[in-house]
């Protein structure tokens, strides 16, 4: 199963650290190993349509909304085939709105708001929101702003240490960026690490290529008290959106009830796509 293990209720943590607090270290991207080696997610692609009769007998849905957001410099393309299994399990699937996912400004935010508002008012639930890379930061983010209308986040492989030195694309953000998200919204962009006020769950891989998986992971003492895990698989970062034991995991939370969240426990069978999660 994840290495994760109850404390204080309702937060989760990592049963490799015995509750401890990570580690202090200096952010730095993944190794350039990991990075040169993501083209495996061509293999995780195949994977995913080759146990597709697999995925689709996964635990099924209530038919509540679920947005996703896709990663840096990516679209709605990316998360197409994650979305098609989705809907077969029982969920109204979307893409966002926003084209492809470059500037992070206040016109990105008032769109997202505004689909969140949407999507929440049509069905009369909450939404789930599963975000990619750069997209679970935003998922975060927008939660935080429509805790209301939130159901749970699930974040792919996501740089939410609040320091832009776990990914090799920090370059290539600022270019676009600058240092223009830590002013939207009075600062809410500050303060990423904090987990937002409904549940929320962080899947990482240590092969990572594009964020450092120290950098994904949800830091246990930044939850304020809200349920919050860290669900690790062997992956690439390109291959999160397709990987079949992410959708094995994804599927598990979206399954939970509203209000009935409970962190992540393997079956038997699966509990070796899942490691436990270590700070070595």
């Amino acid at each position: 199963m994840a290495s994760i293990a109850p404390l204080r209720g309702s937060i989760v943590v990592d049963s490799g650290t015995g509750g401890r607090q990570k580690p202090t270290r200096t952010a730095t991207p993944p190794n350039r190993f990991w990075t040169w080696a993501e083209g495996r997610a061509m293999f995780e692609f195949a994977s995913f349509y080759a146990s597709r009769r697999f995925l689709s007998t996964l635990p099924k849905g209530d038919g509540h909304a679920v947005l996703t957001l896709p990663g840096f410099m990516a679209t709605n393309s990316s998360t197409r085939p994650m979305r098609g299994l989705l809907k077969e399990l029982g969920y109204a699937a979307h893409g966002w709105n926003s084209g492809r996912n470059v500037r992070v400004n206040e016109e990105l935010l008032a769109k997202l708001e505004e689909q969140v508002d949407r999507l929440a008012q049509d069905s009369g639930e909450k939404v789930s929101l599963v975000g990619w890379s750069l997209g679970g930061v935003l998922a975060r983010e927008l939660a935080k702003l429509k805790a209301d209308s939130v159901r749970q986040v699930v974040s792919l492989g996501s740089p939410i240490s609040d320091d832009r030195n776990h990914t090799n694309a920090a370059r290539l953000f600022k270019f676009f960026n600058g240092d223009e998200p830590e002013n939207l919204r009075g600062g809410q962009f500050q303060g990423l690490d904090m987990a937002p006020p409904v549940p929320t769950t962080s899947i990482l891989t240590k092969t990572d290529g594009v964020v450092h998986w120290r950098g994904s992971v949800q830091d246990p003492h930044k939850t304020n008290g809200f349920p919050s895990e860290n669900i690790v698989v062997y992956a690439s970062h390109c291959g999160l959106g397709v990987n079949p034991s992410v959708m094995i995991a994804l599927a598990d939370r979206l399954s939970q009830k509203d209000g009935k969240w409970k962190p992540f426990e393997a079956k038997a069978a699966q509990k070796w796509m899942f490691p436990k999660l270590s700070w070595d």
